[in-house]
């Protein structure tokens, strides 16, 4: 997938994340942290893994061969492709599987554990992009 900005709205909480030189990351590439290493979802194994390690968005490239560190929003409203259909406000959405894990596309779940955010304004015709609040694993609420 190409860069492409998906940040819509609401404050985006950003973090200065590191990517290794051999990982590519595009602007709007969902992504996780592992072994202190931000990655794209295309690396993941398993999206329980994934959903564990969720960073967030990231705002910044990485191309290979250049050990960076780039900005990802850890919170904020974000215009996702998914597979056509409806959504309802609070719907839980996931990391879309599809050939393997897809950097800028998510997918309905109906079980929180594979979250990564909630639908953030009702679609009642079936379309092909969805805005999701996200919510980072990592930086997100503290549990005590």
């Amino acid at each position: 997938m190409t860069d492409r900005m998906r940040w819509r709205y609401d404050d985006t909480k950003i973090v200065k994340a590191h990517v290794d030189s051999e990982t590519v990351i595009e602007i709007g590439d969902l992504v996780f942290q592992e072994g202190g290493m931000t990655r794209p979802a295309s690396y993941c194994v398993d999206m329980f893994s994934f959903t564990k390690n969720f960073l967030g968005v990231s705002m910044q490239r990485s191309r290979v061969g250049t050990e960076d560190t780039i900005r990802v929003a850890t919170a904020g409203v974000f215009e996702f492709d998914c597979p056509k259909g409806t959504f309802e406000i609070g719907d839980l959405v996931g990391v879309h599987l599809n050939n393997g894990w897809q950097n800028q596309m998510v997918a309905k779940v109906f079980d929180p554990k594979p979250a990564i955010g909630r639908v953030a304004s009702r679609v009642t015709k079936a379309s092909a992009s969805v805005l999701v609040a996200i919510q980072s694993a990592i930086m997100g609420p503290i549990i005590r």
